[in-house]
Formats: structure tokens, sequence, C-alpha cells
């Protein structure tokens, strides 16, 4: 008999399923090893046939699932801790706390987060959403809990993709040598979003094939023990010898180097393993660290064939596993697909990016250049400094990073690469709003960070032809930093003619007397869309695509509101420090008076939602712009 049935907002749950029963982990708990084995059937039925609606990250959490029921089965959740790092992998973790009836509204306007959220849920111990943070995060929970001498549990679940992150080893590094009692789960499934790359991961990989040791570590104490030692001298030896057999056999040695108690590695499948080696970690004193191995995509065939395409995917047929998205390029693909013609132009060219060669763009020009291509898993910082090495030898690095994730790398930009003012074209993916993924992936701060820097230069194009020449300019004719920063998804070709790229130079795309408005990239063409509805009442509008939003084309500004008298400028950006700050400025600087409005995003975290309503929501869609200048124009009295 089916346990669920379909309905317009996703898969409800029917009352004969095991699901059904729990609404928190107590109802968990009261469950045997075999139920709980059916309910992780269960729930990835139920994830599959959600996500497929929704969209999602399905491939992680369709590995976590037994170790998710294993956590909240042995610890006493929520008094006992789980700090999740990235955090995307704890849909099972809502479902089996009290928000089952609302995930449906997973990653919508309004609805459950993608990610943990201290204000969504007590089970929800701290925000997470980018890598390698969790150990940092559990050490302080655990010290504050033995400061104030508290008692409960702390574990942090981390994979081992964001244990390529230097934070992770930081953190290791500190919690090794403290007293505090310390739970690290590694999740090892063998990949961060594309698979794994380095020296920790080759090192993983040897711990995988070599589980003997956790069977036999234990014989080889009792059969050291039964040596006779006569004196300190034959004691000393007997410890040398010791450790070189623990060398030897013991796969873990890196992390009890460190300081851990090193348990595993263990099937991260089994649950009534999992069930016994947590109890056991839950009873050691100090740091411990259970090595898991799990399979991303567990339990559903396209997901485990192709685990990074369904790492965040959009909506698929469950049946056939084909990926439900427009047809046509986007602004990853356009990079990936210019870059191998610049590439071609350029011997000295070389593309960084981490961990995210697919989502970048960069998986084609990996196989087409592979001695030039260099993915350096989740270490933004090393990958900036990398590319500052590779410019002061010659080459000319392409770093290929998410908006969001540039940010870990602020003082390596400045201090490595501006400092220095070496030619390192940055390639900042996912700017503006990115949606459903929320605060912590929203790229509205990039403008704000980077164009303080000096010798930074930064770029935003409005479209495909804009973009493939930006790249250009900044590959072939630029000497310096530079970055370009471009949206997620699709664009389209909105620009009739079009101007060749000069350094510092906007364009003027639409001619008018009564306003001026100033955009770059994405907001472009919602500049142009205001422009028409403008027109349609009786405004006409002087629209400047920027281009550079740093340096900014100053004459163009002041050329344009000597005739219009009014100044609006539109971004992806946070309004502090933003593109609107930098024109605002290039106006006082001047002392012309005018009237202005600055449009953008508010101080504060864009919540998750599609990228249609967020914009709606903060009055950033051509709409509420166009009533906005109306009312700047003629106060009260919107048409």
């Amino acid at each position: 008999m089916k346990k669920y049935k379909k309905s317009k907002e996703g898969l409800k749950i029917e009352s004969n399923g095991l699901l059904s029963r729990i609404n928190s982990p107590a109802d968990l708990r009261e469950l045997s090893i075999e139920q709980l084995n059916e309910l992780a059937k269960e729930i990835r039925e139920y994830l599959v046939n959600n996500i497929s609606r929704t969209g999602g990250h399905l491939s992680a959490n369709l590995g976590v699932v037994e170790l998710t029921l294993a956590l909240h089965y042995t610890f006493n959740t929520p008094v006992d801790k789980i700090v999740w790092d990235v955090g995307h992998q704890t849909y099972i973790h809502k479902l089996i706390t009290g928000r089952r009836d609302r995930f449906h509204s997973l990653r919508k306007l309004g609805g459950l987060s993608g990610f943990p959220k201290t204000n969504e849920s007590v089970y929800d111990c701290f925000n997470t959403g980018h890598s390698s943070t969790s150990i940092s995060a559990a050490l302080g929970f655990a010290r504050a809990r033995d400061l104030k001498g508290e008692k409960y549990n702390v574990i942090a679940v981390i994979g081992d993709g964001a244990m390529t992150g230097g934070m992770a080893f930081e953190a290791l590094n500190d919690a090794g040598r403290s007293p505090n009692n310390l739970i690290v789960i590694l999740n090892d499934n063998d990949m961060s979003i594309s698979r794994n790359v380095g020296g920790l991961s080759r090192y993983l990989s040897k711990i995988r094939i070599a589980p003997f040791y956790y069977n036999v570590k234990g014989d080889i104490d009792v059969i050291l023990s039964k040596i006779p030692a006569v004196g300190k001298k034959a004691v000393k030896a007997l410890n040398r010898v010791k450790g070189t057999i623990k060398y030897l056999i013991m796969p873990g040695i890196i992390f009890e180097e460190l300081g851990f108690k090193y348990l595993g590695p263990i099937d991260g499948h089994n649950i009534a393993e999992l069930n016994g080696v947590l109890s056991k970690a839950k009873a050691q004193k100090g740091p411990v660290l259970v090595h898991v191995v799990t399979k991303k995509g567990k339990g559903y065939i396209p997901a485990e064939t192709n685990p990074d395409v369904f790492h965040g995917v959009s909506p698929f047929e469950v049946e056939t596993g084909e990926v439900l998205k427009p047809n046509g390029s986007d602004y990853s693909s356009v990079f990936g697909k210019e870059l191998i013609k610049l590439a071609e132009k350029k011997p000295n060219l070389v593309a960084i990016t981490a961990a995210m060669r697919h989502g970048t763009g960069l998986g084609e020009f990996s196989k087409t250049y592979r001695n030039r291509f260099f993915d350096v898993g989740i270490a933004e910082q090393h990958a900036v400094t990398l590319a500052a090495g590779l410019a002061r030898g010659g080459m000319l690095p392409v770093v290929a990073i998410y908006s969001s994730f540039l940010q870990r790398s602020y003082d390596q930009i400045l201090h490595d690469v501006a400092l220095q003012n070496l030619h390192v074209v940055f390639a900042i993916d996912r700017a503006g709003v990115v949606g459903e993924d929320g605060e912590t992936h929203q790229g509205i701060f990039d403008i704000s960070f980077l164009s303080h820097i000096p010798n930074m230069a930064v770029l935003a194009p409005c479209d495909y032809t804009e973009f493939r020449k930006m790249l250009e300019f900044a590959v072939l004719e630029y000497k310096g930093p530079i970055a370009i920063r471009y949206p997620k998804g699709q664009g389209r070709e909105i620009l009739t003619l079009f101007n060749e790229i000069e350094f510092g130079k906007a364009s003027v795309i639409q001619k008018g007397k009564d306003v001026t408005l100033v955009a770059a990239g994405d907001m472009v063409e919602t500049a142009l869309l205001a422009g028409k509805m403008l027109g349609e009442k009786g405004i006409s509008a002087d629209i400047i695509n920027l281009r550079f939003i740093k340096p900014v084309d100053k004459n163009a500004i002041l050329e344009s509101i000597s005739k219009t008298g009014n100044l609006v400028t539109l971004e992806d950006n946070t309004v502090i420090g933003g593109l609107g700050s930098l024109v605002l400025k290039t106006v006082t600087e001047a002392s012309v008076k005018v009237n202005t409005k600055i449009l953008g995003f508010p101080d504060k975290f864009i919540e998750h939602g599609s990228k249609g309503e967020l914009l709606k929501k903060y009055g950033l869609d051509s709409e509420a712009i166009c009533n906005k200048i109306i009312d700047m124009i003629n106060p009260g009295k919107i048409i």
C-alpha cells in the first residue's frame, strides 16, 4: 500500500506511513532499528518526489538519511547540539524535527529555508550555509557549555569536501589540544559539489580501502602489552615499536596526531552500526572524530550516477531523472565557452575554481586544458593567493568563484593581488540575488567590498554579447586586477547596437530629458522596461548602461544630469557602498545639484524566494521603479 498521495503542494503523507508518526526525535526513539530502516526508505521516496517538484539539494540529503536518523536516535536533541556544516544536507533533519507539514514550502518565499535557521526551530542551533565552519562553531558550544557548567553533547557534522577548507583544519588543530568533549562526524562521500580533489581526498580514499584497523588496533595493544619490559630502555623501545606499528596500520593517524580519538571508518548507511559507534563516541572524554562513509545520492540511481547534477537541482522527472530546465545558455556556460576561445589566444591563461568546476561552467575547459586548470577544493583564500603567485610567475589567472563565496577571500584579494597590482581576472558568478538559497548565498555585497580596493576595476555585463566583450577586454587588453560580476541563470540579448568596451566608459542606450537612469549588469534590462513605462506616462529617461562600476564614467553622468536634473541609480547590490554610492560620490565631487534616488537592496540579509519575488518585494521591479521615479519628479502624483 502506498504511503503517499500527490497534491498541488507536493507529496502528502498517508496515515499508514512511519514518517507520518514522527513529529519530533522523541518519536523516532520509540522505533526499533528495523523500523528505522523502513523509515529511511520512506524518507528517500518522499525526498525524491518532493524535490522533483520544488528543486533543491537532493543528492547530499539522500546520502545522509541513515546518519541523520542515527544522530537523533542516539543523542538527546535539542538539548544535545548538532551543528551541520554548510547545512544543505538538513532536509531529513527538518522532516523529523516538527517541520514535515511545512516541507512543501521549502526554499519558497515565506517558507522553510533550505539551510539550518535558528529562528525556524530549536533543533537548528547554528545558522550555516557556507563551508568548513561547523567544527569551529561546535567547539565554541563545547567551551561555552563547560564554562557554564552545563551538561550536553556537541556534534559537528562535516563532509570531506568541507574538510578541504582551511578553516576546518584551524578548528581541528585547536579542538585537538582542547580538553572539551566534542564529537566530529566526518561524512565521507568522496564529494563536495564536484568530485573532491587534493591530498586530503586521496588520504581519505586510502582509509576507505583499509578499514581493518578499526578491528585490529585493540589486538595490537593487547599483544604489545604482553611483551616483557625490563627497565626504562625496554619501555622506551616498546613504545617506539608500538608507535611504528600504529603508523603502519592506522588510517586515521592524521586525526589521532591532532589529538582526536579516531573511530572508523564505518558504514554510514547501517543504522545499527552507526548507533553503536555514536554511543561509544558519546562515552569518550575529549575530542572524538567518527569517520562515516556514505554515498551521495544513495537510493536514487540518477543522483547516484550524477551526484553533482543533483547537488542543487531544478525540478526533474522522477522516472528518468531528466532535469526540467529551460533550453539555452546561461551566463556560466557562456563564460566557459568564451574562456576556451581566449585560452587558444593566450597560452599563459589558466583557470582556477574552488570545488565548482561545473557550477562555474569550467567543465569543458578542464578537459580541453587539463594542465591549465586548477580546482583547489573548498579553499577560496588559497585560490586567490595561488592566482597571485601564478600571476607573479608570468601566467594569466582567471579565478571563477560565486559572489557569496568570494567573500571568504577578501584579505587575499586586497593584500596578495591588488596591493601588487597583479593581472588577475575575477569571474564572479551568481552576482545579485540568486533566489531560493537565501541569505547565505545572495551575491549582493561584492560591489561594496571590491570597489573600495585600490587598483581594482569592476565591470558588469547587461547581456551575453557584452559579457563576451568584457572577458576579451579583461584578458587581452587590461593589465591589473579586474572583476566581472554576472548573474545566475539565463540572460538574453537586450542591446540592438553595441559599442566596443573602452576602459571606464559607459554607454548611453536611451536618450531622454526628464530623468537620468543609471544601471549596470542585470539591472539594465529592468531600467529599459521602467524607461518604457515612463515614456508611456510622458516622462523620457536618459538610460546609462554603466558597464564599469569602478571606475565610474564621470563625464557620461554629469553630461546627462546637466539636462535632466534628476538622477536614479539601480543595482542588485546592497545600497551601502554600492553602485549608487559611487555615482553619488562622483556627482558630489563635481558640486552639481541634482535630485537623487539610490535604488538597491536595503541594509539587511535578503531571505529566500524566487528572484522575481524578491525584486518585487524590495521595490526593484520595473513597475515599482517607474512609480518611484514619477513620485520623485512629481511628488504625490503617481499616474
